[in-house]
């Protein structure tokens, strides 16, 4: 799964694999054989639970990443990028700069809340999304022993994870007013 996902340019949507001895989902979306394992389906579901895109292959074909990413800017039009060439990487987004950078999710209620603290506060930040972000994503895990921990912020090298308003006070008592 891990490869497959680098493959599509470090994709930072939730994945699911299921395969035997669990089995559940792919049981239940019709796609695991008797023999314990699934055909290659994919199948891509919103925000709201709404599946929209579904392509099952025999296990031994490859479907299409570029129709995969164009399907997911279609469903998220956030996350898109320029429209690649056929056979063309997708370039992964920068991280950008800033003296407080704050890396979150659009679905996070932390975030939310860290993002109103941060506006309440007057506070100017640079906010990356981690899901449509991979570099801003791996840099997340970096910094919290693999775990896409959100929110994290970067104020001026100093990384504070989760929505700790007495850490965040300290790091930033000379911008608050």
């Amino acid at each position: 799964m891990k490869s497959w996902a680098e493959s599509l340019g470090g994709i930072n949507y939730p994945l699911l694999s299921d395969f035997w001895p669990h089995g559940a989902v792919a049981e239940k979306y019709g796609v695991l054989r008797s023999e314990g394992y699934t055909e290659r389906a994919i199948f891509v579901i919103d925000k709201f639970g709404i599946v929209r895109y579904i392509d099952i292959h025999e296990i031994d074909k490859q479907p299409s990443n570029n129709e995969l990413l164009k399907i997911l800017r279609d469903i998220d039009p956030q996350a898109a990028r320029a429209e690649p060439k056929e056979g063309e990487p997708v370039a992964a987004p920068a991280i950008p700069k800033g003296e407080i950078i704050f890396y979150c999710t659009s679905w996070c209620h932390d975030c939310r809340r860290a993002r109103n603290w941060l506006k309440a506060n007057n506070l100017n930040f640079v906010e990356v999304d981690i899901d449509t972000n991979p570099a801003g994503s791996d840099q997340v895990k970096n910094w919290n022993n693999g775990k896409r921990i959100t929110p994290t912020f970067d104020i001026g090298g100093v990384i504070i994870a989760n929505f700790d308003e007495p850490k965040l006070a300290i790091a930033l008592k000379d911008r608050l007013k």
